[in-house]
């Protein structure tokens, strides 16, 4: 099966193309910038290389000379929306194979790249009589490499913590993937063949904490009518991930540290204390250092989490990444549906780019797989989107403005949601850390 790697900065258009030629029997791989494909080339071997002649960081033909270089061999086709001849012969006489202007004809597409790889056509193949894509063999990670600056940053802070054994902390708003971060961190981690068990610390009982962390025994409460091992026993060798830890009680916190920092448990009812070796990862989406401050969570278990801590950014923070997600959560729902929905019309593109996203990367998914299921044709239409795409999803009254009276609307915006600085700055329309330096700036307590 021949292997073409795509460089195309236009998400949507990358993903069409490369669902094109993966039902026509070829093997791809997708980069959305010349950086993104240079180590793609060091780490794969391609059949083809298929790239737009204008990407955001290079010039098509500057990058064709490149590829040349390192090697010869390898036919390279371009692509363009600006068709021009005099453009085409000079990429020609570079060294390009061949020349292709958007908009595309599918027969041209197989066409140019047959005559570049010099194989016979092949028919088109049904979907269903293909093997599915390699690609969908990532499947057991949900993580999602974005392009935008705080998926670098995050992908290289993940890179990095992952093969120690140092306790994560994840800070995020509500819906941004926490836990995907924290199951990449186990699964590129020594670990990764031990338990990787997670916790919902806000769905558990302050009473029943103790038997749920570090299990119990037949009879050592009403209730208890069998053995139980807790989830640190059944973590133990892996990795426990403690989502939302701010929510547990002061004496669940006491617990956990001691569990912590002894390496050991005892289950409820027991004499014989059991010897753990985990790593731990936690969640939050609220600001601990404010509750160590105001005395709701230990300081010392603080510090003992947070060894080292990994911003998980809104999607609001990384909208270049917003499309790469959507394919991503089509090419799911369609597995999930037994659906076959190609992409998205370019008037949902608009609607997504210019929607706010308060549930982040869970409200996406949500959307995504509710418009595929009701989607009856090949593209996902603003008709089958939910209500709230269209409505105003804040009032004049509501929205709050730091172009005037800055000082003034940072602590209106502080009165109104109780003092929670992630409201505050979502009603500011600003990023958390942003907001916290106008604090300093204004001083304001």
């Amino acid at each position: 099966m021949p292997k073409i790697l795509i460089i195309e900065d236009d998400i949507s258009f990358c993903k069409l193309l490369e669902k094109f030629l993966i039902k026509n029997s070829y093997e791809v791989t997708t980069s959305f910038s010349a950086a993104d494909a240079r180590v793609a080339i060091q780490n794969e071997t391609f059949d083809l290389i298929l790239t737009d002649l204008r990407l955001p960081d290079a010039d098509g033909i500057n990058l064709l000379n490149e590829f040349k270089k390192l090697n010869s061999e390898i036919p390279v086709v371009l692509m363009t929306g600006y068709s021009d001849v005099n453009t085409a012969v000079k990429a020609i006489k570079n060294g390009a194979s061949d020349y292709i202007s958007k908009p595309f004809n599918p027969d041209e597409v197989l066409l140019v790249i047959t005559n570049a790889l010099q194989i016979e056509t092949k028919a088109v193949v049904p979907k269903k009589e293909l093997p599915k894509p390699a690609k969908k063999t990532k499947g057991s990670s949900e993580y999602v490499q974005g392009i935008s600056t705080e998926s670098k940053k995050l992908a290289q802070h993940i890179q990095l913590v992952s093969p120690t054994d140092m306790s994560v902390l994840i800070i995020g708003e509500s819906g941004t993937g926490k836990e995907i971060i924290a199951k990449s961190i186990h699964q590129q981690s020594n670990r990764k063949s031990e338990n990787f068990i997670a916790v919902d610390c806000g769905a558990i009982p302050k009473e029943l904490a103790a038997s749920e962390f570090f299990g119990h025994l037949k009879g050592s409460f009403t209730g208890a009518i069998t053995d139980k091992m807790g989830y640190f026993e059944a973590a133990n060798g892996g990795t426990i991930f403690l989502d939302e830890i701010g929510n547990l009680s002061y004496e669940n916190q006491i617990q956990l540290l001691r569990a912590l920092q002894e390496r050991k448990i005892k289950p409820v009812g027991s004499n014989k204390e059991l010897d753990v070796d985990i790593r731990i990862i936690t969640a939050t989406n609220e600001d601990l250092r404010e509750a160590v401050k105001n005395g709701e969570f230990r300081e010392d278990l603080y510090h003992r989490i947070n060894e080292f801590s990994i911003h998980s950014p809104a999607l609001s923070e990384r909208d270049e990444d917003l499309m790469i997600f959507a394919e991503f959560f089509l090419e799911k729902a369609n597995e999930q549906l037994n659906k076959e929905v190609i992409g998205f019309s370019k008037e949902v593109v608009t609607i997504f780019q210019n929607y706010s996203w308060p549930g982040n990367l869970r409200e996406l998914q949500n959307c995504v797989k509710r418009s595929t299921l009701l989607t009856q044709g090949d593209f996902i239409e603003a008709t089958v989107l939910p209500a709230e795409f269209f409505q105003k999803q804040e009032s004049k009254t509501d929205s709050l403005s730091l172009s005037e009276n800055e000082k003034e609307a940072i602590e209106y915006a502080l009165i109104k949601t109780q003092n929670n600085k992630s409201e505050a700055a979502k009603l500011l329309k600003i990023t958390r850390k942003t907001l916290y330096n106008k604090l300093k700036l204004y001083d304001i307590t």
